[in-house]
């Protein structure tokens, strides 16, 4: 009837070694380390033996890509091991930061303040943009007017997330409460292609390449293009951050990410053709699928690549996340999010024009 204190131990370790197993399984999943040769020389050199690295399988990470598939970080970074991790939402990407297991990592605007606002400011800061613009919301041709809103339930990437904000704002701006008015219900973006398809929900606002398969694949319309909405039609759709702890104490290792970053931007720009070839070889490889060529030629058409993180379009995404009650900033608000000085040193140094935290320009 009664089980004896060694029987107790047993069942304990066991339970132990059931919930460390699944946890050993996740990190392999989601990391492909490059091996490190000359871990000593890295560290010798003021760098660390190992970089964490985020980014999603999305067009809207495109540098990110095209740095992996051209192994750029560790041509930067000859001798440290760079892990990266691959995320399908901005709000797991912050999760780890915080956890530790990330040093950088491309994210959307919101997540990057959502992140820099629940630690009081301590946890990360942005170090340059990436991406702009690239968001629509898609919906079934049935829906021709805001009227037609009411009762509807419509996807977002992820609760909180970038264009979570953008879609609740835009229904709050209409006299639509979210989730009263009108469903929102945050879902993953090859999920929500597929009830799309299967008429369980109406329509999406999503990032590409999402968007475009939306239009193409899930025969949907574009009920508003999220550049029109912003006065010079630029928004900030990807940023680059470091963790604070990580950009102080391996300044270096952030400068040479940074200029991996441009070094990707800058091929965008100078070989489209070359860029989405290597856009698609990694999106293969981290997804096993490659988008059509009808897919990604939309899909590009509505992205821009830049250094700049957009600075004002950031404060935006905060002053509506507040207004739809998702985001209530500290007294700081983001006064220092944004840490450009490793930037415009290597923009400096290109003979480009520099950024500020108050800019809305491009580069």
């Amino acid at each position: 009837m009664f089980e004896n204190r060694g029987d107790h131990v047993k069942k304990a370790l066991k339970a132990i070694r059931l919930s460390i197993v699944p946890a050993l399984l996740l990190a392999l999943m989601f990391t492909a380390p490059i091996t490190n040769t000359k871990p000593a020389a890295a560290v010798a050199q003021g760098l660390p033996s190992v970089i964490r690295i985020g980014y999603f399988a999305n067009i809207t990470h495109a540098p990110a890509l095209i740095a992996a598939q051209q192994n750029l970080w560790q041509q930067a970074l000859p001798g440290v091991t760079i892990e990266p991790f691959i995320f399908s939402s901005g709000s797991a990407a912050v999760e780890a930061l915080k956890g530790g297991a990330l040093d950088v990592s491309y994210i959307g605007p919101n997540p990057a303040i959502a992140g820099y606002n629940t630690t009081d400011g301590t946890l990360l800061r942005i170090v340059s943009g990436a991406t702009s613009g690239g968001a629509q919301f898609i919906t079934n041709k049935s829906i021709q007017t805001v009227d037609d809103l009411g009762g509807k339930n419509f996807a977002s990437p992820g609760l909180g997330g970038t264009q979570d904000v953008a879609l609740k704002f835009f229904l709050h701006e209409r006299g639509l409460t979210p989730n009263v008015d009108v469903t929102v219900t945050p879902t993953e973006n090859a999920t929500t292609l597929q009830l799309f398809q299967q008429g369980q929900i109406d329509g999406a606002w999503a990032p590409e390449p999402w968007a475009s398969r939306l239009v193409l694949e899930g025969n949907g319309k574009v009920f508003v293009d999220e550049a029109d909405l912003w006065s010079n039609k630029s928004f900030a759709t990807t940023n680059l951050v470091a963790t604070t702890a990580f950009l102080t104490r391996y300044p270096a290792a952030v400068k040479a990410i940074v200029a991996t970053n441009l070094q990707a931007i800058d091929l965008i720009k100078n070989d489209p053709v070359l860029a989405k070839t290597l856009v698609q070889a990694e999106i293969l490889k981290q997804s096993g699928k490659q988008l059509s060529d009808a897919v990604i030629e939309r899909a590009w058409l509505n992205l821009q690549f830049t250094a700049d993180p957009l600075a004002t379009s950031l404060a935006t995404n905060a002053k509506q996340a507040e207004a739809v009650g998702l985001l209530k900033l500290g007294a700081g608000g983001l006064k220092s999010i944004f840490d450009l000085r490793i930037l415009n040193e290597l923009l400096q140094s290109k003979n480009l024009p520099l950024v500020s935290a108050a800019s809305n320009g491009k580069q």
